[in-house]
C-alpha cells in the first residue's frame, strides 16, 4: 500500500499542500542549492521514496514544487531495481507531465530523468491538506463540503476520460486552496504516484492506496475502474463532514473485516443538519459493490450539486450561486455546448453572474453598453418603441451588436430588454473577455458567429415570409 505522506507546500500549522509530511530530519544547510536549474528555497516533506522541496523556476520567475526520488542511488545497485524504480518513476507520475490540465488538478510541469535522482517539477499550491478539516474542531460548513467534493469529482472525471483511475483519493492528496484570509476558496486533487494508467501495457502494482479510503474490490487486489475512486471521494466527505472516517479500528485486519462486512454510521447520527439526501448520497457511494454505487463520475457529481441547487442542505449563505450550479447551468445552454470543461470552469470562474428580479432593465433604449449578458435562467422581453418585438430565454444572448460596435455610438442600445421571469444572466466586457485564455475567447467567438447568423436568418425570413413569422 502507498504510504501516507505525499506534498507540495507546508505552512505554520503543520499541514501540508500535497499531503507530503512536514520533514524533521534534514537541516537547511543540508539542502540542495539547485535541483536542475531551479533554486532550492526549502524543504517541504518527505515521503517513503521520495523528497519534495520548494524552488524557484529562473525562466517562469513562479515557485514550484519539486519531487525527487531519494532511494535512486540504493536501487541502483542491482540492475533489477534499477529498471524497477525506473519503470515506476514513468509509469506513473512522470507521463502525465503536461498531460492533466484541469484547474482542480495540480499541475505536473516537467519530469527529468536525473541518473543520480529523477524528478518531478510540479505547480506550487500554497495551503494546507484536506486533513486539516477533518478534525471534529474544524470541520466546514455542509454545503461547502459538498462543493468541493463536486470539484474533486468533476476532476477525477476528467482524468477517467484520459485513462487515468487516481486509487489514493484522501484528505492528504487533496489540497485546499486558501484566500488571504485563510478561507477555503478552492481545492486540487494531487500526488498520482499510485495511479493506474488504463491504456497503459505496463505492468502496474495493483494493490495501493490508503486503508481507510479504500473500497473492498481495491483491498482484493482486482480491476478496479472509476467506481473505486467514487468510493475513495465519499469516505473523505464522510470525514470531512462528521469528522472521523467511515470505518476506525485499532489494527489492519479489523479495518478490513469492517470495510468488507460493516455499513457506515448514518452521517444523520454524527452531525447536526445531515438529512436523509446528503446522508443518502454519500452512502451509496460507499456501497460494498461497486455495481450499487453510481454508474459513473457525472451521475455522483450531478446528485452532490442536486444538494445544493435543491436547497436539500443548509447553505452558508442563501443568495450565492455556487460554483456548481454555475458549472451545470452552463452546460445545459446552447451557447457553451462546445466548450470543454476546462474553458467551462474558466467561465464560471471570470463570468460576473447577476440575478435580476421582474421587471428590472438590464439595458435602457439610447444607453451606451458594451456588455453581453447569456440569460442561463428566466425570461426577458424586447421592447422596441412600447412595443413588445420578441422573447427571449434560457440559452440566448442580449446586448452581443452593442458589444462588437466599433464606436460609441453604435453600441447605443435600440430596445428595452426587460425581466419578465426572474433571470440568473452571465455577463462579459472586452476586457473580461480580452483576460481569457485563448482557446477560451476562440470557442466565445464561434458561439458569437452562431449567434448571429440566427438572428440574421431570423431577420431574412420575417422579411421574406412575414406570415411565417407570425
Amino acid at each position: 500500500m502507498a504510504t501516507e505522506p505525499t506534498a507540495t507546500s507546508t505552512r505554520s500549522d503543520g499541514a501540508s499542500s500535497s499531503g507530503f509530511e512536514p520533514s524533521t530530519s534534514l537541516p537547511e544547510a543540508e539542502l540542495p542549492p539547485y535541483i536542475g536549474k531551479y533554486k532550492v528555497t526549502r524543504r517541504l516533506g518527505e515521503g517513503a521514496t521520495s523528497d519534495v522541496f520548494l524552488a524557484h523556476d529562473p525562466v517562469s520567475g513562479q515557485d514550484v514544487a519539486i519531487k525527487r526520488v531519494r532511494t535512486w542511488r540504493d536501487t541502483s545497485r542491482s540492475a533489477n531495481g534499477a529498471a524497477n524504480m525506473r519503470d515506476h518513476f514513468f509509469a506513473a507520475e512522470a507521463s502525465l507531465a503536461g498531460r492533466l490540465l484541469h484547474p482542480n488538478v495540480v499541475h505536473i510541469l516537467d519530469a527529468v530523468f536525473d541518473e543520480e535522482a529523477p524528478y518531478l517539477v510540479m505547480e506550487f499550491v500554497p495551503g494546507v491538506t484536506m486533513r486539516h478539516f477533518c478534525r471534529a474542531d474544524r470541520l466546514l460548513p455542509l454545503d461547502q463540503i459538498v462543493e468541493l467534493g463536486f470539484k474533486v469529482g468533476m476532476a477525477l472525471d476528467y482524468c477517467f476520460r484520459r485513462g487515468i483511475v487516481h486509487r489514493d483519493v484522501k484528505p492528504a492528496n487533496l489540497l485546499a486552496v486558501l484566500d488571504e484570509y485563510g478561507r477555503v476558496v478552492d481545492i486540487k486533487l494531487s500526488d498520482f504516484g499510485s495511479a493506474l494508467h488504463l491504456d497503459s501495457e505496463r505492468t502496474q502494482v495493483h494493490r495501493v492506496g490508503s486503508l481507510a479510503y479504500m473500497p473492498p474490490e481495491q483491498l482484493d487486489g482486482g480491476d478496479i475502474d472509476a467506481r473505486a475512486d467514487q468510493y475513495a471521494l465519499a469516505a473523505v466527505l464522510y470525514h470531512l463532514i462528521s469528522g472521523r472516517a467511515p470505518f476506525e479500528a485499532p489494527s489492519q485486519i479489523a479495518l478490513m473485516n469492517q470495510i468488507y462486512h460493516q455499513a457506515p454510521k448514518p452521517l444523520t447520527e454524527l452531525r447536526e443538519g445531515v438529512g436523509m439526501e446528503l446522508d443518502g448520497v454519500i452512502q451509496q457511494a460507499l456501497s460494498k459493490r461497486p455495481e450499487d454505487r453510481f454508474a459513473d463520475w457525472p451521475e455522483f457529481t450531478k446528485a452532490l450539486s442536486d444538494l445544493v441547487a435543491k436547497q436539500l442542505i443548509p447553505l452558508a449563505r442563501f443568495t450565492e450561486v455556487k460554483d456548481s450550479e454555475r458549472f451545470n447551468l452552463l452546460r445545459a445552454l446552447d451557447f457553451f455546448r462546445d466548450f470543454g470543461d476546462v474553458e467551462l470552469w474558466e467561465v464560471v470562474r471570470r463570468a460576473r453572474w447577476r440575478r435580476y428580479p421582474l421587471g428590472h432593465l438590464i439595458f435602457k433604449r439610447g444607453h451606451e453598453g458594451n456588455s453581453v449578458h447569456i440569460i442561463a435562467v428566466g425570461k426577458v422581453e424586447v421592447v422596441r418603441e412600447g412595443k413588445v418585438v420578441a422573447t427571449l430565454g434560457s440559452g440566448t444572448s442580449v446586448g452581443e451588436m452593442a458589444y462588437l460596435a466599433p464606436n460609441p455610438e453604435m453600441r447605443k442600445h435600440s430596445t428595452d430588454i426587460r425581466v419578465i421571469d426572474v433571470c440568473t444572466t452571465v455577463s462579459f466586457t472586452p476586457a473580461l473577455l480580452g483576460s481569457l485564455s485563448g482557446e477560451t475567447q476562440h470557442r466565445f467567438d464561434r458561439a458569437f458567429i452562431r449567434v448571429l447568423v440566427r438572428r440574421l436568418h431570423a431577420a431574412h425570413e420575417q422579411l421574406t415570409h412575414p406570415r411565417r413569422i407570425l
